[in-house]
């Protein structure tokens, strides 16, 4: 009598270097070694930070120097025309864009209105092609910080802040408006702990409009507080009693020393975890919970995290649940984790890379800090290089 057992899941294989580098030629994966090379050795990241800074200060012109290494390999362009060959790029691996306007720093009314519009701008262009399944904005991109402070600590407002608070929630409910007309959904990006309630309570706000029939808004959690699995949890009884869809991006975060000082400054209890174990248990609990309640939620794992971007590949096996299910995406950034992004998508997961873009002189601020992270990530650079240095070896071994 033939066997009725389930056939095995077939796990991706993330460490196949040849789908995981076949974007690059050559010269690209040469590039992409000494880049990696120089932002994993700490002392000379932290130099090349300082010198970049210092040219920003006197305005020297190394836009040049920048825009052919570091951001040629982290950002897709300067404008959104330019980034649109890094999607067609993206799309013709089987990958999604999402285009990142990451300007950051403005505050006058008119500079948010600017950035307001350039992200009504990406909605309009993923309108017109499949490549880009998702939109993304910066609250503080949109809102001044000082702002956001004084609302999530529940401050009483001036007349002036009352009515520049009305200016904030006009950008958002504007953008998530276009993004729900379009049918495109919109992720809202965390910020640091001290302004985040603000944020919550926006995103919350936008998802009970807008978020009826599917998840268009999604709200980002970091999983490296250690409040943030209960909120999760939190955000999908309200959705379930309001009768919404709660859209969530799960990450582990990227401010955790910036978290520590200023908790030890001010004197108050640290949000972040004591250690990565208890971050990757709660992230992983948190894939566990939205897989299971996938009838009101939608999720996306914003993960570099091999463990986790596999454990939420079974998940979905035992779930039952299609590969290629919308309500479930994995996401990395262009340029990092090539061998999660290309490896899943080719399995026919969905998948998305996160394409920053805007003038260099500008987006800056974002390399910067983009650098300074990953380095504080243990072990990130040595993956990167050891699977790049690994494909070399293959391309070299079979030519």
């Amino acid at each position: 009598m033939p066997s009725t057992a389930p056939a095995p899941t077939v796990l991706p294989d993330l460490s196949d270097t040849r789908i995981a580098f076949r974007q690059y030629t050559d010269r690209g994966l040469l590039r992409a070694y000494w880049l990696f090379r120089i932002i994993g050795i700490p002392w000379l990241n932290a130099a090349g930070r300082a010198l970049t800074q210092f040219a920003l200060a006197l305005r020297l012109p190394i836009a040049w120097a920048v825009k052919a290494t570091i951001f040629k390999h982290f950002c897709g362009g300067e404008t959104i025309d330019e980034s649109l060959a890094t999607a067609q790029k993206l799309g013709d691996g089987g990958l999604g864009t999402i285009l990142d306007y990451s300007v950051e720093g403005q505050e006058d009314d008119a500079s948010l209105d600017r950035t307001r519009d350039e992200i009504l701008r990406t909605i309009e262009a993923a309108k017109q092609r499949k490549d880009i399944p998702f939109s993304v904005f910066k609250p503080t991109g949109l809102a001044p910080v000082h702002l956001l402070e004084k609302v999530s600590a529940g401050e009483a407002l001036s007349a002036d802040d009352a009515r520049e608070w009305e200016l904030v929630n006009g950008r958002v409910e504007r953008i998530c408006q276009a993004a729900h007309e379009a049918g495109l959904p919109v992720l809202i990006d965390a910020e640091d702990s001290w302004y985040q309630p603000a944020i919550d309570a926006l995103a919350t706000r936008m998802m009970q409009r807008f978020n009826h029939e599917r998840a268009i808004v999604f709200n980002t959690i970091q999983l490296y507080r250690h409040d943030r699995l209960a909120f999760l949890k939190e955000s999908c009884a309200a959705a379930q009693r309001d009768g919404y869809h709660l859209g969530v991006k799960l990450v582990r975060g990227a401010y955790m020393e910036k978290e520590r000082a200023r908790a030890a400054e001010k004197g108050y209890p640290s949000p972040i975890h004591a250690d990565k174990a208890a971050v990757d248990r709660d992230y992983d609990e948190a894939l566990r919970f939205c897989i299971a309640h996938l009838d009101r939620m939608a999720v996306m794992a914003g993960t570099h995290n091999e463990q986790s971007a596999l454990l939420l590949t079974r998940l979905m096996e035992e779930h039952g649940l299609a590969r290629h299910d919308r309500r479930v995406w994995f996401a990395q950034l262009l340029g990092m984790s090539d061998n999660i992004s290309y490896n899943t998508a080719d399995a026919g997961y969905n998948v998305a890379k996160y394409v920053p873009y805007g003038p260099v002189r500008a987006v800056l601020p974002y390399l910067i800090r983009r650098a300074q992270e990953n380095t504080s990530v243990a072990g990130q650079m040595g993956r990167e290089l050891k699977l790049i240095v690994a494909e070399r070896r293959r391309r070299a071994s079979a030519s």
